[in-house]
């Protein structure tokens, strides 16, 4: 075999082994049988016995709402984290710093799950959408100063020193030049932020409480007594959520881009 005949049949195993069963997930999710295993006809009414199983639209309504919380506050985090170790150098406690950033990456999540769980036991607040959100923004954060990170380290400083030297205040130079520039990395950043908040389970186990059950752990607790075709049918619309907002950022981040592009043609002609 040639090695680009195998390198392709490589490639086409791994993504069949990695989206297949996805694929079968969204497809039973259409199955007109009750069992899961036994493909019984196209139907759209386990889609309408979902909008009557309260306790799964309670579940994906708290993931949706701690998902777009902790990836704002954790991008907004994550994105000055990342021009703190970028911008200011070796400053005092850099590493210390650094260190508790980066932590979430490489710590299990059980511990990190269980450490969240005695701090919020040690300071008095009780379980619930609180500390789930603070801890969903704890281990998003570190992706996004990653991302962002990388963005910085490449971005020419040029503009931000012309636009200073032309007295534009640092604040004002922050958002009118450097934010607009490195806005794709934020917005990846806060993509893969939300993504991870809505698909955890061991940390918001330890982290939540009474109402502010998310949908995996809702999910987890269901699957154990069996795979329902709601779960499928639910799981299907995550998927479509996931899908469509990828394309839409894929999407806006591709036009900021090509009228970047345009707009330094546009400078470097009638220069």
């Amino acid at each position: 075999m040639k090695p680009g005949k195998f390198d392709a049949t490589v490639l086409t195993i791994g993504f069949a082994f990695l989206y297949l069963p996805i694929v079968i997930l969204v497809i039973y999710s259409f199955n007109e049988s009750k069992l899961v295993t036994v493909w019984g006809g196209f139907s759209l009414k386990w889609y309408g016995a979902l909008w009557q199983n309260q306790g799964l639209l309670d579940a994906a309504w708290v993931t949706i709402r701690v998902g777009l919380l902790s990836a704002t506050l954790g991008t907004v985090l994550g994105t000055l984290a990342a021009l703190a170790l970028v911008r200011y150098g070796r400053f005092p406690g850099r590493v210390l710093f650094s260190g508790m950033v980066y932590a979430p990456l490489v710590m299990p999540e059980v511990i990190t799950g269980l450490s969240l769980l005695l701090l919020f036991v040690a300071v008095g607040l009780d379980r619930g959408m609180l500390t789930l959100t603070l801890a969903h923004i704890t281990f998003t954060m570190c992706y996004v100063a990653i991302v962002v990170q990388s963005r910085l380290l490449t971005f020419d400083r040029s503009l931000e020193e012309a636009a200073l030297d032309l007295g534009c205040p640092p604040v004002k130079t922050f958002f009118r030049i450097t934010l607009p520039l490195i806005m794709p990395a934020v917005v990846s950043g806060w993509m893969l932020a939300f993504t991870l908040s809505l698909d955890d389970l061991v940390i918001s186990s330890f982290t939540t409480g009474p109402g502010a059950t998310t949908l995996p752990i809702k999910i987890y607790s269901q699957v154990r007594l069996g795979v329902t075709p709601e779960i499928n049918a639910v799981c299907t619309i995550l998927i479509g959520i996931v899908t469509i907002g990828v394309i839409i950022a894929s999407i806006t981040t591709k036009q900021r881009e090509l009228q970047r592009l345009r707009d330094e043609h546009v400078a470097a002609t009638q220069a």
